[in-house]
């Protein structure tokens, strides 16, 4: 049951947005309020927002009624950024518009496209958009904006601050910003005087504050995540450029981003790669000063750990299983749009590090086979340690970045710590390049005990990332729920204040994505964390990341394969626990239709699947093991009795047909339609094309 407020919203939103998209039962808000994270809040409401007239009416109903508002795409960001317990607003659906701008130089997009599809129209033009997460198949623009997404070969130059031309927005009182539009410019700067000046003010202060202006300029010399991006205010003067650049990483607790224009960038013809092995970490990390240097696309560091999670592969080299623990690998790649130049570029490389030894011998390879084994032993690293995990655990992945100098002291340090509170299955990877380092690991939340291993953890990453190398906490995934807690810690209380004056002048009442990126609370990062029960064999190691939901039938029709897994694992909860019987029974009474019949079981899922989950066999599975017994026991008579069974049909056929001869079609369709309906759908409608039943197989001759 609702509370009046919210109640309230729904029927003041259904008169203008059709009410099978404002959502609030049980199955539904569980399903659509899970993300990637380790986190879960359940919302009261879930609507599924079409268009930005809609946004603009949600958000003003909202507002009267000093109700939360969090706006999500896909749902795949890792630290808590997209869930709630207030009303979650769905912009996937009716977000797919794009344009191309200015000769293909810019390219405008609608949250709603996954970022991977911006790529395929761009790619006959030999170009793409400047992020490349490793997310990019399943996260859409509209999260790869709000988390400032880089990747693997954008570093910061290409990121999505620096790529961005113009954004559009509804601030929290349903004012539009059109970057793109000088006369919607130029109405904010006249009906938005009071903002403007406080982004100046603000911008003033930094300039004003010499040491600030530094800290600040020097913090982002690598890449840097954590909190708002409060480089604009020294990298720009206009409060306009300032507000666009503000939103870029905010994680949507400023304001709804409708569209986003991105300027786009080359994406070379031709691709090289070499997988080269040193001796030990140190090794690897100076050979990465050297190649800052040098025409390298990418360089991407791999631990011993991350070397042996793919050492079994067919495709791996047989030394892989005999390397020195010490042994360290880097993934480099070059780029170009000419052979002759990609060759050059291969010697400067070879030449720039050739003062450093390396365990064999290396060449760069174009093969096509060679060339995806050596990209798949470092994008398949979070599926390694997610399939390997014990069941029940959570799946943690946490980037931080360290001046390049440092990264080699940096990487040991962290796997001192890990080895500190046993955290054995931890690989350590990243893109060395820009002192960008991930690691992965499998975190039980059950008991009190691994949650406080999991505190003192944390607590001793911030104080060395930041007091011992000067580093980021966040480096590109957004700060959320996991890191809210330590921003202050990371940039000082003068730099805090600034954020959170700039979370006061947008949303002064603190109902956009509340409790994100600003967090008064030290221990946020330790609550509502989500369970994750054991539900069946072949989805207990989903990590709900749902890079498996752009290639599902039925996702936007009922549930997602992620959503699926999510609600058998609720239901196997509360059936365990107990807890909560009337929420059971309210799940249970639509999950026959939401995750049995509407799944087409075809498998197209663990194609995307990080750790190959086909959750069609699930479902194959589910229907068999739910079906009622007495169903189960009709099953059983008909499949003992298949002789008379089809002899019956074959009756029933003929006096059909029968029928049909003496009222004709007209009236047997109204007999049928009618029978149906007070059969409350038991009795099958009839069509003109039903057969009739055929003569018995005579088996003895």
């Amino acid at each position: 049951m609702l509370a009046p407020a919210y109640q309230k919203l729904k029927d003041n939103l259904s008169k203008s947005i059709d009410p099978k998209r404002i959502l609030d039962n049980p199955l539904q808000t569980l399903a659509y309020g899970t993300d990637a994270s380790f986190y879960r809040l359940i919302p009261k409401i879930v609507i599924l927002a079409h268009n930005e007239t809609e946004i603009i009416e949600i958000i003003k109903h909202a507002k009267i009624l000093d109700i939360a508002l969090t706006f999500r795409a896909a749902g795949t960001s890792l630290s808590g950024q997209a869930i709630t317990d207030s009303v979650l607003v769905v912009a996937t659906h009716g977000w797919k518009n794009f344009e191309l701008l200015e000769n293909n130089q810019k390219i405008k997009l609608e949250p709603g496209i996954v970022g991977a599809r911006a790529n395929t129209f761009l790619a006959p033009h030999g170009l793409k958009i400047g992020p490349d997460p490793a997310s990019i198949g399943a996260a859409m623009i509209g999260g790869i904006v709000a988390n400032n997404a880089s990747g693997m070969c954008c570093g910061t130059a290409q990121n999505s601050y620096q790529t961005i031309a113009d954004i559009r927005i509804v601030l929290n009182d349903g004012t539009i910003l059109d970057t793109a539009n000088q006369d919607s410019v130029a109405a904010f700067k006249n009906n938005q005087k009071g903002l403007i000046q406080e982004i100046e003010s603000l911008r003033d202060t930094i300039k004003n504050d010499e040491t600030l202006y530094h800290f600040i300029k020097n913090k982002f010399k690598i890449k840097n995540t954590t909190g708002y991006s409060i480089n604009a205010l020294v990298d720009y003067q206009d409060p306009i450029e300032i507000i666009k650049h503000l939103m870029v990483g905010s994680e949507g607790t400023l304001a709804f981003i409708s569209n986003v224009t991105f300027k786009t960038v080359i994406d070379e013809k031709y691709k090289s790669c070499s997988l080269i092995i040193f001796n030990t970490i140190q090794d690897a990390c100076n050979a990465t000063i050297l190649l800052k240097s040098s025409p390298v696309a990418a360089v991407e560091l791999l631990d011993r750990e991350s070397i042996r999670s793919v050492e079994f592969d067919p495709d791996a080299p047989t030394y892989f299983k005999t390397l020195p623990e010490s042994a360290c690998a880097l993934l480099v790649e070059c780029r170009d749009n000419d052979l002759e130049v990609i060759h050059q570029k291969q010697e400067q490389i070879r030449l720039q590090i050739q003062s450093i030894p390396t365990y064999t011998d290396y060449e760069f390879t174009r093969d096509p086979k060679q060339y995806y084994f050596n990209w798949k032993a470092r994008k398949g690293l979070l599926p390694t340690v997610g399939g390997l995990r014990k069941n029940g655990t959570s799946v943690i992945i946490e980037d931080v970045a360290f001046p390049l100098p440092q990264l080699a002291d940096a990487c040991l340090a962290l796997k001192d710590l890990f080895k500190k509170y046993e955290y054995h299955d931890a690989v350590l990877f990243g893109h060395a390049l820009e002192g960008n380092l991930h690691f992965v690991f499998s975190q039980d939340f059950s008991n009190q005990t691994e949650v406080d291993r999991y505190e003192k953890l944390m607590a001793e990453l911030a104080d060395l990332v930041v007091n011992q190398f000067n580093g980021s906490l966040k480096a590109e995934h957004g700060t959320g729920r996991n890191m809210a807690p330590f921003v202050e810690k990371e940039w000082g209380t003068a730099a805090y204040e600034i954020m959170k004056r700039i979370k006061n002048i947008f949303d002064p009442h603190n109902k956009i994505n509340p409790d994100v990126l600003i967090n008064p609370d030290p221990k946020a990062h330790l609550k509502n964390l989500k369970p994750m029960p054991e539900s069946h064999l072949i989805v207990d190691k989903c990590m709900e990341c749902g890079f498996c939901e752009p290639h599902c039938v039925s996702e936007g029709l009922t549930l997602s394969p992620r959503q699926r897994i999510v609600i058998a694992r609720e239901i196997s909860r509360l059936e365990e626990t107990n807890e909560d019987p009337t929420r059971l029974a309210e799940i249970q009474k639509d999950v026959t239709y939401q995750l049995d019949e509407t799944c087409a079981t075809d498998g197209l899922c663990a194609l995307a699947c990080p750790v190959n989950i086909d959750t069609g066999k699930f479902v194959k599975t589910w229907r068999a093991n739910e079906l009622k017994s007495g169903n189960k026991k009709v099953a059983a008579y008909i499949g003992s009795h298949m002789a008379g069974t089809t002899a019956i049909l074959r009756v029933g056929l003929k006096m059909v047909s029968f029928f049909h001869s003496i009222f004709g079609t007209k009236i047997m369709t109204a007999l049928s339609n009618c029978s149906h309906f007070i059969s409350f759908g038991k009795i099958p409608k009839w069509i003109p094309e039903m057969p009739k039943g055929a003569h018995k197989i005579n088996t003895k001759n």
